[in-house]
């Protein structure tokens, strides 16, 4: 559990307030992540989402392991498909927020998260990454 306890620990961090719909919200992208049936890719499949809407750049200092660049939540918006039935409203809907208040809050999530997640400057296999989450439920 010591991998996760590190992602949690650096994405959660003085965020006390927010602690139900976020830590729902980070439960749907370890979720996602994982690729548990969703069809959505996992995190190479986040990674493309970035990058297939101009903010390779962004995503890419993520997974490297130098420093990560910083991302607005419209950016958020427009790389996970804001309006209408995209990544966004997906992840969203299973933590019970808006759209607004998820590609807000994953805008200050997601660079520790896939930072955390790619130890080594790469993303792992499907398998490999699915094995360090197990079955990950934040509300355990």
């Amino acid at each position: 559990m010591g991998l996760l306890d590190s992602i949690l620990g650096s994405v959660m961090v003085g965020r006390q307030g927010q602690n139900s719909g976020q830590a729902a919200l980070v439960n749907a992208v370890i979720q996602m992540i994982a690729n548990k049936g969703n069809g959505n890719g996992g995190l190479a499949g986040l990674v493309q989402a970035f990058t297939l809407n101009g903010m390779g750049n962004i995503a890419s200092s993520w997974v490297s392991t130098g420093q990560n660049q910083p991302i607005s939540p419209d950016q958020i918006q427009n790389a996970l498909g804001g309006s209408g039935g995209g990544l966004l409203a997906q992840l969203a809907q299973s933590a019970g927020m808006s759209q607004g208040d998820a590609s807000s809050q994953l805008s200050r999530l997601l660079p520790g998260l896939v930072d955390k997640l790619t130890p080594d400057g790469q993303i792992p296999q499907a398998d490999t990454l699915e094995q360090m989450l197990g079955t990950f439920n934040i509300d355990k």
